[in-house]
């Protein structure tokens, strides 16, 4: 009998031991999904259009998940080596610290959290077992490892300087191996900014925000899916907006030279941001209730508001973004942005990784290109929406140095 039990206990524990190796992986194909057919090839005159353009994209979670960033996944929407392949110049990827039980788009409290348990199964530091603000260290961390074993293919961006500095390098068409990692690639370097998703991870205390502007953060959200300290969130249970506190820190982000993010907050929050701001606003990723009438997006007096503080509006690819998520649905909701207010003031936000199902991943954001070409869209309007815009924003709110 003894024996019995000390067999049955070491099969529970390999047990244990397999789901905890296996199942972040299991829980990211479930949610990270590229569904229905591939859009078709693009023209040769798109294809050589699209190899010009210098891509940014504001907005993607991979740094949540359990992957190498450096090496082609087999799940998931975005690494190097699809970044690469989509020609992408600079991706923006966000920290993502917690996020409520029965997650949804109208009201959600914030006594609850998925990502613990995620954070446990991955096996990340304890650290980060039981502190928000740990949890972005590490995804910061995570991005520094990346890039010091990309062969300098992956750059992490923290000033102005940074930025030219990687714009000067040649964008020319390049020979790359999907299976392999960086040390056999050829071409120019990506890009890649840290954010934050929701200013919950100052754990209350605005004096965090240096520790995550050392650690190489240069955007914010104020709230994710839940209200907190800062300000009420579009899917929180109050929806109040910027509180003294979250004032206190879009002042000190402004002065650090951090881009501030409206997208999940509260219409009143973002009301009171487009009121108070000094600097461009962004809504990193998101959609326009012209288009698709989810309360998350934006509305034409909001939008209104983000080009009048000289800000972006990211269109992303899901549906409660685009309601259609075909190429062309994406561009019908970029166009009414720049019927409203102007080309200068629309871009990409694509929300890839984080737990959204899209037609396509970054390699085909081609795709994207070819739709603007058909929706009557000039090459100089297409390389501002691709990446033109967001770029600019940069160089004029980043930090010199």
């Amino acid at each position: 009998m003894k024996r019995f039990l000390g067999w049955g206990a070491l099969l529970i524990g390999i047990a244990a031991f397999a789901f905890f190796l296996l199942a972040p992986g299991i829980v990211e194909r479930s949610m990270n999904k590229v569904v229905g057919p591939q859009p078709p090839a693009v023209s040769p005159r798109v294809a050589a259009l699209h190899r010009t353009l210098q891509i940014a994209d504001m907005h993607a979670d991979t740094l949540l998940w359990s992957r190498d960033f450096d090496a082609r996944a087999t799940r998931g929407q975005v690494d190097l080596p699809r970044l690469k392949a989509g020609n992408v110049a600079l991706q923006i990827l966000s920290s993502v610290t917690k996020t409520p039980k029965g997650q949804n788009y109208d009201a959600n409290g914030g006594d609850t959290d998925n990502i613990t348990l995620l954070a446990i199964a991955q096996g990340q530091p304890v650290r980060t077992w039981g502190s928000l603000l740990e949890r972005s260290l590490w995804h910061a961390e995570k991005l520094r490892r990346a890039a010091a074993g990309s062969q300098d293919q992956l750059r992490i961006i923290r000033s102005r300087t940074d930025l030219a500095q990687l714009l000067t390098t040649s964008r020319n068409p390049y020979p790359w191996n999907s299976k392999t990692k960086a040390s056999v690639w050829r071409g120019p370097p990506v890009g890649v900014i840290l954010s934050v998703e929701g200013l919950h991870n100052l754990e209350g205390n605005p004096a965090n925000l240096d520790k995550l502007y050392a650690a190489g953060f240069r955007m914010a959200g104020f709230a994710h899916f839940f209200d907190n300290d800062l300000a009420g969130s579009m899917h929180g249970l109050h929806k109040y907006g910027l509180t003294p506190k979250g004032l206190v820190v879009l002042r000190m982000m402004e002065a650090r030279g951090m881009v501030v993010d409206i997208a999940h907050c509260s219409h009143t929050c973002v009301s009171d941001i487009l009121r108070l701001a000094h600097r461009p606003v962004v809504s990193s990723h998101g959609g326009v209730q012209a288009t698709c009438r989810v309360n998350r997006n934006l509305t034409d007096a909001e939008i209104r508001g983000v080009a009048r503080t000289g800000g972006i509006v990211g269109i992303g690819y899901w549906d409660a973004a685009v309601c259609d998520t075909s190429p062309a649905g994406i561009v019908r909701a970029i166009a009414h942005v720049r019927d409203l207010v102007g080309i200068d003031h629309v871009g990409l936000g694509s929300d890839f990784d984080g737990a959204v199902t899209t037609r396509f991943d970054t390699t085909r954001l081609d795709a994207i290109t070819q739709a603007l070409v058909d929706a009557g869209f000039s090459d100089a309007d297409i390389a501002k929406v691709m990446g033109g815009n967001v770029l600019r924003l940069l160089g004029q709110v980043l930090p010199a140095r």
